[in-house]
């Protein structure tokens, strides 16, 4: 089994480090384990299987286990596990500026799983990485939200069994969204699988989608509904399975008035229709 560290090591890691270091963590749960990461070309690795951070009512900043906010940082091999906050909008990380790259990571049981904050140059990319049962089940908080920021990539990763928050929630500029399965499964209840409130440049390739029997909100891909904001609104969807196993139904793709929609060679699975304005 794990050992258990009596005591947290990463604000004392988070203290020492400098910018262009690499930080490895040896495998074992990491009770309280909450920290704040401010260095650029940082490499934070988890040595093995697991590393897991466990919240156990510790609260960095009454955001999350971790933030960031340097600028290039790379987090890999972590669990995150149990993140609260009085708002309710505690994170598993809470990312605040730079470019963050999580690779291979858990991200299990928080309110968010990662909740990046607003920002121009900001950039977001998930790989390998698996979200599950995060949300506070106020709708509201999600596996993963990205504010306005540059850019959102997410591949390769395993979505599934939100707490009636949305699978992925990006208001980024451009957002890449390739080959993961998002799937609410038994018992999931998320509400929408894929949202884009404000548009933006959105390509959705090669996914496995599905949408649970008790889900919140029947539609499962869903583009500008809280209208646009960025120069260039366009939705590029393709070689995607959109599985509906919504007993009464629902929509597989939403999409308001005003973006370039190109949707080629998806497979839609079940009861549901498409709502697209135009032709």
């Amino acid at each position: 089994g794990s050992s258990v560290s009596p005591t947290p090591v990463s604000p004392a890691a988070a203290a020492m480090a400098r910018d262009g270091d690499t930080v490895e963590i040896d495998p074992g749960d990491y009770l309280g384990d909450v920290a704040v990461w401010t260095q650029s070309n940082l490499v934070i690795r988890g040595m093995g299987p697991r590393v897991r951070l466990i919240a156990n009512g510790a609260i960095a900043e009454h955001k999350a286990i971790w933030v960031v906010r340097g600028g290039q940082v790379t987090i890999e091999g972590i669990d995150f596990i149990g993140a609260r906050a009085a708002d309710q909008n505690g994170a598993g990380i809470r990312f605040e500026r730079g470019h963050l790259v999580v690779r291979r990571c858990l991200f299990f049981d928080n309110q968010n799983g990662i909740l990046a904050a607003p920002g121009a140059d900001t950039v977001l990319e998930v790989e390998q990485s698996e979200f599950g049962y995060n949300g506070a089940g106020d709708g509201l908080t999600h596996h993963l939200y990205a504010g306005a920021i540059q850019q959102l990539k997410v591949s390769g990763s395993y979505f599934h069994h939100a707490n009636v928050g949305h699978l992925i929630k990006s208001r980024a500029a451009s957002s890449l969204v390739a080959y993961n399965r998002l799937t609410d499964e038994i018992g999931g209840r998320a509400s929408y699988e894929l949202e884009f409130p404000n548009g933006g440049e959105v390509v959705v390739l090669g996914n496995l989608v599905q949408q649970g029997s008790q889900t919140s909100n029947s539609v499962m891909v869903s583009v500008g509904a809280e209208g646009w904001r960025w120069p260039v609104n366009r939705l590029r969807m393709a070689f995607n399975t959109l599985v509906n196993d919504h007993p009464h139904g629902g929509t597989f793709v939403r999409a308001m008035p005003g973006a370039d929609l190109v949707l080629l060679d998806n497979l839609l699975v079940g009861r549901g229709g498409l709502q697209l304005p135009g032709n």
